[in-house]
């Protein structure tokens, strides 16, 4: 057996360890699908391309090549015709025997609105790539799956996403499953790319994304920071871990369940200087995405530190900025609350939705607390997706679609206000 496999068993043995660990069930998922590079692509082809918003209008391009090879994108309105280029720098990392290829990122811009743009990248660009750039007003909409992984299950929720004619895809955490097994990190790359180079995604972090162990490896979330940057110096953040974006109508928080956040923290400071800025006559609506849910009636991850000592720490500042929603994954179900705060019903709380179900590989936390709380709306173990779009400065609708059969069902909608445009809660 080669030395391969046999760290790939390894550290496969130790994430199922942990897994047992949390001592619940979960019916068995589909099969782990591992995407490979394509035939037609060698060491020196751009892969695992992925775009993602920096700014009021530019766009982060993002890929992989095996070899050393020049950071720069060239892109045009016109397919085949590439009137403007951008050259940017590389990274690589290295995590215990594992070495990266070259993780290129280039900065293009300033770009035109509602606008398709045909770009390709490197110095052996075999492929043209587009997108289409975000709306300048109301409506738009965004995509949503947390814990996606590289499953069938995962497979048959991306292409429910493709069709829903998305803007902007929102990932609350855990992506690629790799659990210490880097080159689970490159297929992952290899299976997103058809919609990630398309429309930007904006993530966040989850406890799969840590990645340290004791000794051997001390830092965390070496892979995630260098294969996804996102655009936390925009934001007045110091770290990838956390930061901010707006879109029309829309300030997004993207918010790190796994790094510090107590008051006083780093990250703490940032959401209260953050959540100061923000103009709700510009973005009428306030929402965040976290990994670990601080509300949950779920039996699996009850009780866990992060989410309940991060929601005592930072409930109160998104309650007293009227932050409309706030987006979880983790568990691997789908529940909708009503609003929330301090764990009461609550007219000028927050929404907060788990979604926790793109089709991970450790299958689906089925049993939920009983009897349900008051609290509590919608919930049910399935893989899906959801779909938010935000219609106006008042009203947005919120879909969340089961995966059946390998149908998209719509399971689960609301109508919903925002805060902002509520008397009784605009102001405190």
């Amino acid at each position: 057996m080669s030395l391969k496999w046999i760290s790939f068993l390894a550290v496969l043995g130790f994430a199922l360890f942990l897994d047992c660990v949390l001592c619940y069930d979960r019916p068995p998922s589909r099969d782990l699908i591992w995407v490979p590079l394509s035939d037609d692509l060698d060491s020196s082809s751009p892969q695992q391309v992925h775009i993602s918003l920096v700014g009021e209008n530019n766009m982060r391009i993002s890929w992989i090549t095996e070899d050393a090879t020049e950071s720069k994108v060239e892109y045009g309105t016109s397919s085949g015709k590439y009137d403007l280029s951008a050259t940017g720098s590389t990274n690589s990392y290295k995590y215990l025997m594992y070495k990266s290829g070259e993780i290129h990122d280039v900065v293009i811009g300033p770009l035109k609105a509602e606008t398709v743009y045909y770009y390709r990248c490197g110095s052996n660009p075999v492929r043209e790539f587009s997108f289409k750039t975000r709306p300048t007003q109301l409506p738009i909409k965004f995509a949503m799956a947390g814990d996606l992984g590289q499953t069938g299950w995962t497979d048959s929720t991306l292409k429910h996403i493709a069709s829903s004619n998305y803007d902007v895809m929102l990932i609350p955490g855990d992506l690629s499953y790799a659990d210490l097994y880097q080159p689970f990190w490159d297929s992952f790359g290899r299976l997103v790319e058809p919609l990630a180079s398309t429309r930007p995604w904006m993530v966040t972090h989850g406890n799969h994304e840590v990645e340290k162990i004791p000794v051997v490896h001390s830092e965390s979330f070496t892979a995630y920071n260098s294969r996804w940057h996102m655009p936390f110096e925009e934001s007045g953040s110091n770290s990838n871990l956390y930061y901010s974006f707006e879109v029309p109508g829309v300030h997004v928080l993207m918010l790190g369940s796994y790094t510090d956040f107590s008051n006083g923290s780093p990250q703490y400071k940032w959401l209260e200087e953050d959540l100061a800025k923000v103009n709700r006559n510009k973005t009428p609506w306030v929402i965040a995405l976290v990994h670990a849910p601080w509300y949950n009636t779920n039996s699996a991850h009850q009780g866990e530190g992060e989410s309940v000592e991060m929601r005592k720490s930072m409930e109160g500042l998104l309650y007293r900025a009227r932050v409309d929603i706030v987006f979880a994954g983790h568990v691997h179900a789908y529940e909708r609350f009503t609003r929330v705060y301090d764990g009461k019903p609550d007219a000028c709380g927050t929404v907060h939705i788990t979604i926790g179900d793109g089709g991970n590989r450790e299958g689906l936390a089925s049993e939920y607390n009983d009897p349900k709380e008051e609290i509590s709306i919608f919930r049910e173990a399935s893989f899906g997706h959801g779909q938010f779009e935000v219609v106006n400065g008042s009203h947005a609708l919120w879909k969340w679609h089961r995966n059946d059969d390998d149908e998209s069902v719509m399971a689960d909608s609301v109508w919903l206000r925002n805060l902002a445009d509520d008397p009784n809660c605009n102001k405190l």
